[in-house]
């Protein structure tokens, strides 16, 4: 039992490194075929790595969540949004890539999405850079999407760049705006907090000002977007 886990963990980590070091040859020897359940396991692997690495970089106050608590929830949360999201996704491939001529099934679709999920961990630790980070992880996805069509689909590599990084430029103009959005808002709450540390010398007529005032500075600040 244990020698079988640990096999299983070792072919995990070759499709890992081969899939970020090689990933033309990856996907043109991946099969076509062959069932869910493995691309499926990769796939949460790869969602329970990214977790721990989100908890542990939280713990050295290194990401966005910065509790104890919300880091050991983001080792539970983040595998299951990867699963979920990992059909929605492939979901979304197979008709991208139906228009774009591909003869291949859902599964295929499923197989190359669930495979391209093997730089998450790393894109995971790219996030920590603001606004480069991000753009960083999509640019490589991207990238691994390109090959995948034209090993696996057999599209040509111009139209694959042209569809694939037009969709990556919009995800991009989303992610820097929201990513802005986040950090006034994170902004607006640390002043909030210096001021309610305040409170004790001020009277409750000028608590809730202070508190107006917040709230419509917050308004205000989010409106930009």
């Amino acid at each position: 039992m244990g020698q079988q886990i640990e096999k299983n963990i070792t072919a995990i980590l070759n499709t890992m490194v081969e899939v970020i070091r090689n990933p033309v040859g990856f996907f043109r020897r991946m099969p076509k075929s062959g069932g869910f359940v493995e691309p499926l396991i990769f796939m949460v692997s790869m969602g329970v790595a990214a977790g721990v690495i989100q908890a542990i970089l939280a713990i050295l106050g290194l990401g966005f969540a910065g509790s104890f608590l919300m880091a050991l929830t983001s080792i539970i949360i983040v595998p299951i949004m990867v699963t979920i999201f990992g059909f929605v996704g492939a979901a979304i491939l197979f008709v991208i890539w139906k228009i774009m001529g591909s003869q291949q099934s859902f599964e295929t679709a499923y197989r190359c999405g669930a495979y391209s999920g093997g730089i998450v961990p790393v894109t995971t630790v790219l996030g920590i850079i603001p606004y480069l980070g991000p753009i960083l992880g999509l640019v490589w996805g991207t990238y691994l999407i390109v090959v995948a069509s034209v090993e696996v689909h057999n599209v040509a590599a111009k139209t694959a760049w042209i569809v694939f990084g037009a969709i990556a430029a919009l995800f991009a103009l989303i992610s820097i705006g929201s990513q802005f959005a986040a950090r006034r808002v994170t902004s607006g709450l640390s002043k909030w907090e210096q001021e309610m540390g305040k409170t004790g010398e001020m009277t409750p007529e000028e608590t809730g000002r202070a508190m107006g005032e917040f709230l419509k500075g917050l308004e205000k600040e989010v409106g930009k977007e």
